[in-house]
């Protein structure tokens, strides 16, 4: 009986135990927030170029209209990371079918160690969503340290906060390249936020604690 007992005991201790990080872990805290935004860095925390599907092709007229690609692909390839050729390539559209001499874009083997192959999900302008199954990617974030969060409310059901960060970037080599933030202004601005920028990230309670919405 006395050994029944104390099985008991320990079972209801650890219960207690149990019950108590439970609370812990819808407590917002600074502790809490480390470790889920740590989990969503690892997953989200790559800061890539959109530039998904390879080859890449330019066209003369877009070349000339100045869109991104064509201004951005001749940096990327005075670094080496791509490469191109000259060729002719069919164009169809509704009632007109021409070929045209075209800038065709692919990676480089140096460029490839920078292809990450994982599922990318982006924003179209239409606000609806689209996934990709890799793309060149620049650096890679890690957290530095939170800085605080909103007061909790309801949406949907589910306590939600706003999580403000500032973050550690481990660039590329050829990223801080001063061609390159020209055409990439924004992977610039997050490289020298290096500790410093603060970015916000929202969390929502769920059953095993804080997550991020992006990795629910």
């Amino acid at each position: 009986m006395k050994k029944l007992i104390q099985t008991l005991s320990l079972t209801a201790c650890a219960a207690l135990l149990l019950s108590a990080c439970g609370k812990d872990d819808a407590k917002p805290s600074a502790a809490v927030f480390t470790s889920g935004m740590q989990d969503y860095l690892a997953q989200k925390g790559h800061f890539c170029l959109g530039k998904t599907d390879w080859p890449i092709n330019i066209t003369p007229n877009q070349a000339a209209a100045g869109e991104p690609d064509a201004l951005q692909l001749p940096v990327l390839q005075k670094l080496g990371i791509v490469t191109f050729k000259d060729v002719m390539i069919r164009y169809d559209s509704p009632g007109k079918s021409e070929v045209l001499p075209t800038h065709q874009y692919s990676l480089t083997p140096e460029g490839e160690k920078y292809y990450l192959k994982q599922d990318f999900t982006y924003a179209r302008t239409n606000g609806s969503k689209q996934v990709r199954h890799g793309d060149l990617c620049a650096a890679t974030l890690t957290l530095d340290q939170i800085v605080g969060w909103e007061p909790p409310h309801d949406e949907n059901g589910h306590k939600t906060t706003a999580v403000t960060y500032t973050y550690k970037v481990e660039s590329a080599p050829w990223a801080s390249d001063p061609d390159l933030a020209r055409v990439f202004p924004m992977l610039s601005r997050v490289i020298h936020g290096d500790r410093q920028m603060q970015l916000k990230e929202v969390f929502t309670l769920t059953d095993k604690g804080w997550k991020s919405v992006d990795v629910m």
